[in-house]
């Protein structure tokens, strides 16, 4: 999976190619809102997340959607960028972080309602170039690679986002950039260099709990940090294919999950992994901690959930079509998005 062009990365996690193959030039995704979408939820979304009682989702060409009666009803947010948005978090009912392609990293303060761009791709690679220019024993590989990055511009996307409350959050993308701020996103450090991360492996998932940091990427590479991002190491990885789901449940085990169903779960800290029995051999692309364990979704629209042991058990639930992301809504309903739009699922198991 080296080498793909920027927006190809979105079809590993099934999503419609055409559309981000055709999407305008950087320059102009940056410079002009979201268009107005006469069908939202049939419309291609990426990644959904809670904000208090709210869902808001996101996804191609700029589009955010909120909803505030669990995902019955939806309607379009205004976006100063129509670039396609890959991820969303939120660290308190109102204050949230979206990214994407471009290097875009929006921020809102008032649950969704509006949004503000606070960094694009260009800003994002000088402070990676920045970073290794202020490290006196940084490698000449280290240098081409950042300079690389200014050269290219504004053409990298996040892939993920988290923020673990209002000050200190982490962007993840393409070819191993990473970015951290603590400060609500007024200033990023780049944490490039703080990774073992020669190849330049794209980074899919991040979860955090406390200071306990966990990074998911190609090539089955895996990282942990217990500084709060200080210091990496690398993880043993029970899987040589790409990761892109990763949970941290409430009892402290690991999950991670990717390539033609690959689901391990590690009690450990990620030292040591079991292997889950997958009845699917489709890629496993989004996970979710529930009451009753960890909630996984496929690229095929299946819904499995783990609880410890050695077998993922089917959820019940209406065809939901190829799935990108889930999240469980304020009254215990799933809500499903993807390259087919956005779905409540009603009466799913497992809650």
């Amino acid at each position: 999976m080296r080498g793909q062009p920027a927006w190809l990365l979105l079809g590993i996690l099934g999503l419609s190619l055409a559309a981000h193959a055709t999407e305008a030039p950087v320059s102009d995704v940056l410079q002009r809102p979201a268009l107005a979408v006469t069908a939202p939820t049939q419309a291609v979304l990426i990644d959904i997340a809670q904000a208090g009682n709210r869902l808001v989702a996101v996804g191609e060409q700029g589009l955010i959607l909120l909803s505030d009666d669990s995902g019955q009803h939806w309607r379009q947010a205004p976006v100063p960028i129509s670039a396609s948005l890959t991820s969303v978090s939120f660290a308190t009912a109102s204050q949230g972080w979206a990214v994407g392609h471009a290097g875009v990293v929006l921020h809102t303060t008032d649950g969704g309602e509006s949004w503000r761009l606070q960094l694009d791709g260009q800003a994002a690679a000088q402070r990676v170039l920045d970073a290794v220019l202020a490290t006196p024993d940084a490698s000449a590989r280290q240098l081409k690679v950042a300079q690389g990055f200014v050269t290219d511009g504004a053409d990298k996307p996040w892939l993920a986002v988290q923020f673990s409350n209002e000050h200190e959050g982490t962007v993840i993308g393409a070819f191993g950039l990473i970015l951290h701020t603590e400060d609500g996103g007024a200033s990023w450090q780049s944490w490039v260099d703080r990774l073992d991360n020669p190849a330049g492996n794209h980074l899919y998932a991040i979860a955090t709990q406390g200071p306990r940091i966990y990074l998911a990427g190609e090539q089955g590479t895996l990282w942990t940090s217990a500084d709060g991002g200080a210091h990496f190491s690398r993880l043993p990885s029970p899987y040589d294919g790409s990761f892109f789901a990763l949970n941290l449940a409430p009892d402290g085990s690991v999950w991670v999950a990717g390539l033609r169903g690959n689901v391990w779960r590690s009690t450990d800290q990620g030292q040591h992994w079991q292997a889950l029995n997958n009845p699917f051999n489709s890629s496993v692309v989004a996970a979710r901690s529930a009451a009753a364990g960890v909630m996984f979704a496929d690229q095929s629209g299946h819904l499995l959930l783990g609880a410890g042991g050695e077998v993922l058990r089917e959820q019940a639930l209406p065809a939901a079509g190829a799935v990108a992301s889930l999240s469980q809504a304020a009254d215990g309903q799933w809500v499903v998005a993807g390259a087919r739009g956005i779905k409540r699922l009603e009466q799913v198991n497992g809650q």
